[in-house]
């Protein structure tokens, strides 16, 4: 038995009272079953119980079996010593504090059913446990939860964004063209995208960002793709020869290191999002007056940001995918899903820290606003979640349906789910309902 299905059954009181007695006969009462701790030390901190008519205040620890409090060597470990009470499943043995006292302990008992169908959902193969019967669960609640999950996406957001921040000297416009190149590549390439921001430093691009050529100089230089040899016709076509020219002053002058060529994927990719074409984009999204960074703070509606990274590829792109190899003529716009893309994965987690890290709360709630009315995302996961009736009808929705997804149902964390809550309890009713999860 998982000791997480425990700490459930004790944070809520679903457990048989009477089954709260000790190997002596003595009733135990709880009147607060404590705090919940995720972190080291006792599973539940502050609780109170009356037992032989005493009231007793202090941490209780749960486990399976009584014997594995020595199995985990809580009986060698001082912090410990403040258990009033252990809880198990079974009591297999007695066991004593790292001060030598010995600790009450109590065998719980419990509604089988509760167990089976916590079992039910964990162990159920389908990548949603719950599929089948989420639909019974009212959507109001639903929504509710969706709410915390996007939330708890964007914390976790904040805490990567936070630490890039630290790392780049505080400097916010450096921040946001790292987070930008990190997605810009799609899942293909989204790696040496990484690896060309880590190369190519926004301190060197900011220095050219009024001239168009020169950053597309640094960025296809940098990535590697003007070697000589990658591209079979590139040498004769002029625009690759002036990028080339451009890049070897560039490389001099800054000391800069290219990527291999070779690591930037074509195959299986649609011509429209060759990596060629994607370094245009970001070159154009990159030369604005004044700063990215800047221009995203005084934004204020979502139709401006995406006015703001919507670009196109420079002229040359218009009859090319590859260099020195005409195409068809079209303009190579960034479009609607890689501005959606760039705005719910880059620019809003970063606007979102910011509004953290400069205790400005507006810039915290115009990061919610921006989700909450851009278009959601269509991948596999959203449209498995719509298969089993919760549709995203935008990108906050879809955003705590991934969380939800990456967080909670691929780790089978049912119980620490409201949903999957809702679903052991069956209709059970607490007594404080609105904590349904296991929580700090």
């Amino acid at each position: 038995m998982k000791e997480e299905f425990l700490h459930f059954l004790w944070k809520y009181g679903l457990y048989h009272q009477e089954s709260l007695r000790t190997t002596d006969g003595y009733k135990i009462e709880v009147l607060y079953p404590g705090d919940y701790n995720r972190d080291s030390g006792p599973d539940f901190f502050n609780a109170r119980i009356r037992y032989r008519d005493i009231e007793w205040a202090g941490n209780v620890e749960v486990h399976a079996k009584a014997s594995h409090f020595n199995l985990h060597g809580h009986n060698r470990d001082h912090a410990y010593d403040n258990v009033i009470l252990h809880v198990v499943a079974v009591n297999d043995c007695q066991v004593y504090s790292a001060s030598g006292t010995a600790i009450t302990t109590v065998e719980i008992a419990f509604d089988s059913f509760i167990y089976q169908k916590y079992l039910n959902l964990v162990n159920n193969p389908c990548s949603i446990a719950c599929q089948e019967e989420i639909s019974s669960v009212s959507n109001f609640y639903v929504r509710h939860w969706l709410n915390v999950l996007v939330v708890e996406r964007l914390e976790e957001k904040y805490r990567m964004v936070a630490k890039m921040f630290e790392e780049t000297g505080n400097d916010w416009e450096e921040v946001l063209y790292r987070m930008i190149s990190r997605y810009f590549g799609f899942r293909v390439n989204a790696e040496p995208f990484e690896m060309l921001a880590s190369a190519l430093p926004f301190r060197i691009i900011r220095k050219h960002a009024d001239n168009r050529l020169q950053v597309e100089a640094l960025l296809f230089g940098t990535a590697g793709l003007l070697t000589e040899g990658l591209f079979r016709d590139a040498i004769s076509d002029e625009y690759y020869r002036e990028l080339l020219r451009e890049y070897y002053i560039l490389r001099t002058k800054y000391s800069l290191k290219l990527l291999h060529g070779w690591i930037w994927k074509f195959n299986k990719l649609r011509p429209v999002n060759f990596p060629t074409i994607r370094l245009s984009q970001l070159a154009g999204m990159l030369c604005v007056a004044g700063g990215l960074f800047s221009r995203v703070l005084e934004t204020k509606e979502i139709h401006e940001l995406r006015n703001l990274f919507s670009v196109s590829a420079s002229k040359y792109w218009d009859t090319h995918y590859i260099f020195g190899k005409v195409s068809k003529e079209e303009k190579k716009n960034t479009g609607e899903l890689a501005t959606g893309i760039i705005i719910i994965n880059a620019v809003v987690p970063v606007l979102f820290t910011y509004g953290k890290i400069k205790d400005k709360i507006e810039y915290c709630s115009r990061s919610l606003d921006f989700l909450e009315n851009s278009s959601p995302e269509d991948n596999r996961i959203i449209r498995e979640w719509k298969a089993a009736g919760l549709i995203a009808n935008s990108a906050f929705d879809s955003q705590g349906l991934l969380q939800l997804r990456t967080a909670y149902c691929n780790k089978r964390k049912c119980i620490h789910c409201r949903i999957g809550n809702k679903l052991i309890l069956n209709g059970i009713v607490l007594k404080n309902e609105d904590e349904l999860m296991l929580e700090p």
